[in-house]
């Protein structure tokens, strides 16, 4: 007996709802981009300082000055750059670090730039060192060195280039060399969004979505939305599916929450792999201390994805400590998933020690 598989519907992964990673379906998320520093929401003291930066320019006819961007994904750091374009009334020419992968890339890039243009730099971490090397002085001098030919007969060409603005976006900022991280004039940290500040974010999405959300609906989105707006805008997709399916095609509190509540994701924003990661070190290694790795294989996932997607929400809102012996759970985790503290432990206690 044979089987046909040819008419079989090819699998298709699911992408996890919380995740500060661009995923395919947030390709469409640049109709919901603010497209100018009035539209921006949050983000008050970065913006208010970018804003003085950009007139300043404007008014003396000159490429703003090179800035870097650092702060946790999903903040709108790419948002931010195509916004100073715009109001610097530029072109912005858009890549990342793991793309240029050799000196050439680079001056090809830098090349192909108009007097002021933009060049953001996302992962600007994860530069190539020879590359990084090639920077130095496009970003100093507006020009850069080119070896041509080979052996004695080689020879260093030097290229002036267009006046223009680096751009760098970073998740890690420390992990940046002193000598790039000093070239940079303007330096601008993106701090996670308070609820009210997602709120209207999600309102003001909704509005572009076409899809009708009330006051409450938007804030109980927000309040779980970890402070990300890519999470609050995937978040809000999502919703808007439930309510036109299984509701009247309005967003309310009441619907918001049963959305998703059925997502897996509760009150406090936390999904399956936030109680898993927690209920891990609580079962298995008694509360802490564990080490990253140890953990990340104990739930089967990256620990690349646990660092930089679940660990800081968890560190923020004090369910979890990084000690140097490794990583603890706090009486909160405790008591949110319903756990008894070992010992007796009294439940306004900060950090469980072992």
């Amino acid at each position: 007996m044979s089987i046909d598989f040819s008419h079989n519907e090819p699998l298709v992964e699911e992408e996890p709802l919380i995740t500060t990673s661009l995923t395919q379906e947030d390709e469409g998320e640049y109709s919901l981009r603010p497209k100018t520093l009035r539209e921006y929401i949050g983000q008050e003291k970065a913006k208010g300082n970018l804003e003085v930066f950009i007139q300043a320019a404007k008014m003396r006819q000159e490429p703003l000055d090179h800035v870097l961007l650092h702060g946790p994904p999903g903040l709108g750091k790419t948002t931010l750059s195509g916004i100073i374009a715009n109001e610097m009334g530029v072109n912005v020419r858009i890549t990342s670090g793991p793309a240029i992968e050799k000196a050439g890339d680079l001056a090809a890039l830098l090349t192909n730039l108009s007097e002021n243009d933009i060049l953001f730099v996302d992962e600007i971490h994860r530069l190539n060192r020879s590359v990084e090397e090639v920077l130095y002085p496009a970003m100093e001098d507006f020009a850069i060195d080119i070896i041509i030919g080979k052996g004695p007969s080689a020879n260093s060409i030097r290229l002036d280039l267009p006046k223009f603005t680096l751009i760098g976006a970073t998740t890690r900022a420390g992990q940046l060399s002193a000598p790039l991280r000093d070239r940079f004039g303007v330096t601008l940290r993106l701090e996670l969004y308070t609820p009210e500040e997602l709120s209207m974010i999600v309102t003001r999405s909704a509005g572009i979505l076409d899809a009708p959300i009330e006051r409450e609906g938007a804030m109980e989105i927000a309040r779980r939305s970890r402070g990300t707006p890519r999470i609050a805008n995937r978040m809000l997709r999502r919703v808007r599916d439930f309510a036109q399916v299984v509701g009247d095609g309005v967003i309310n509190k009441e619907l918001a929450d049963k959305a998703l509540t059925a997502l897996e994701v509760d009150y406090l924003g936390l999904d399956n792999i936030d109680r898993r990661m927690l209920q891990a070190i609580i079962e298995y290694y008694g509360g802490g201390p564990v080490g990253l790795e140890t953990l990340a294989a104990t739930i089967n996932e990256e620990s690349v994805t646990l660092e930089d997607v679940y660990e800081p929400y968890l560190m923020q809102i004090g369910f979890l400590t990084r000690t140097p012996r490794g990583r603890c759970v706090t009486s909160k985790a405790y008591q949110h998933l319903g756990l008894t503290i070992p010992g007796g432990a009294p439940a306004e206690m900060d950090q469980l020690t072992f």
